[in-house]
């Protein structure tokens, strides 16, 4: 397990930006233990339908507020009271914005420190994800906009939750720039590949025929990440959507979601339509665990022993570095990465694809 140290990325342990925490379909009123950014959390779904995520510990003992089943709490299902959560020793509650507002053997006033830190939260794809900033800023940029979940000809994906993975998270967007694995690993080498590098988003064209998911037929692409963990990756124009995500659990452990958004010939997906969505997904399925089991079983790569066919690796680790460092040096270090990169030797786009 490779530390962000030891790649010499930045001098924050884990990146600003937006990350997934969580399936939406798993975060009910029983709240859900979890672990990311090198912290305990807990996740729940309030009585009024919103969801939350506070650090795990009550301050007033150190309570896990989340793992317990035995306590009358939990029993007496005052566990999770409207928006409020209760820890399971003391019954203090706690409020959305992480003040306790409430401790049932004492009527003085609560003390100042009785409060926990609280995450902002958004649900949205099926996805809960939160803000994280080593600063304690705001979100500067938006999630992606995925268009095309809001059309009623799209089947909606079922995520595919892949675990955790002992892999530094810049080894995984490394592949934005890895024309050459596409075709040992993927079965599908690439005929044209660039990289665009603009700002904070990414982009990725490349196409080629892919075994794995077109069984040898022609596969383009449109990737990009909007910030350090969420990748989107049109298909063929756009009817299906590849949602890959990436979240720092501790320093050099990942957690990773995988999705697929398919557009059906029926303006209203049938049954069999939906069946084909799954199956197409299984297909993206297994084209990305092509990669995962690669990341999971491989030494470290602190320095690219690069070739010139290889593609933009460097500028992709100069693109990332600005979610490492203060948000005062970033529009310094995006300055360093933005710019068009093609591969040496190989067409840039399909126009000069024979």
């Amino acid at each position: 397990m490779a530390t962000t140290r030891e790649y010499d990325i930045g001098p924050f342990t884990y990146p600003r930006g937006w990350f997934m925490v969580a399936d939406a379909e798993e975060i009910t009123t029983t709240p859900k233990n979890e672990r990311f950014f090198g912290q305990d959390i807990v996740i729940y779904r309030g009585e009024s339908g919103r969801v939350f995520m506070v650090d795990a510990y009550c301050p007033h003992m150190g309570t896990h507020l989340g793992k317990n089943t035995t306590s009358y709490v939990i029993q007496d299902k005052i566990h999770v009271e409207g928006d409020n959560i209760r820890c399971p020793y003391h019954a203090w509650r706690f409020g959305p914005d992480g003040k306790c507002n409430q401790i049932p053997y004492f009527d003085g006033p609560i003390p100042a420190g009785a409060k926990i830190k609280t995450w902002k939260v958004v649900e949205r794809y099926g996805c809960i994800f939160t803000w994280h900033d080593p600063e304690g800023g705001e979100p500067d940029v938006d999630l992606p906009d995925i268009k095309s979940w809001e059309d009623p000809q799209f089947v909606h994906w079922k995520l595919d939750r892949l675990g955790t993975i002992n892999c530094h998270p810049v080894e995984i967007v490394d592949n934005m720039a890895d024309v050459a694995h596409l075709g040992p690993t993927h079965g599908g080498p690439s005929e044209f590949f660039r990289n665009e590098i603009e700002d904070h988003i990414i982009y990725q064209y490349q196409g080629g025929k892919h075994r794995t998911i077109t069984d040898g037929g022609l596969l383009e692409t449109f990737t990009y990440y909007t910030g350090p963990g969420i990748l989107i990756s049109e298909y063929n124009g756009g009817n299906q959507i590849m949602f890959i995500t990436h979240t720092p659990v501790d320093d050099g452990v990942v957690k990773a979601w995988h999705a697929l958004l398919v557009k059906a010939p029926n303006k209203i997906p049938t049954e069999q339509d939906i069946q084909d969505a799954r199956t197409a997904q299984a297909y993206a399925l297994h084209a990305f665990a092509q990669d995962f089991e690669i990341w999971s079983n491989k030494a470290p790569c602190f320095q690219h022993l690069a070739i010139p066919a290889d593609g933009a690796f460097g500028k992709v680790r100069q693109w990332y570095k600005q979610f490492y460092h203060p948000r005062a040096l970033a529009k310094e270090l995006q300055g360093r990465a933005n710019g068009t990169y093609p591969v040496r030797g190989m067409p840039s786009d399909s126009s000069a694809v024979a």
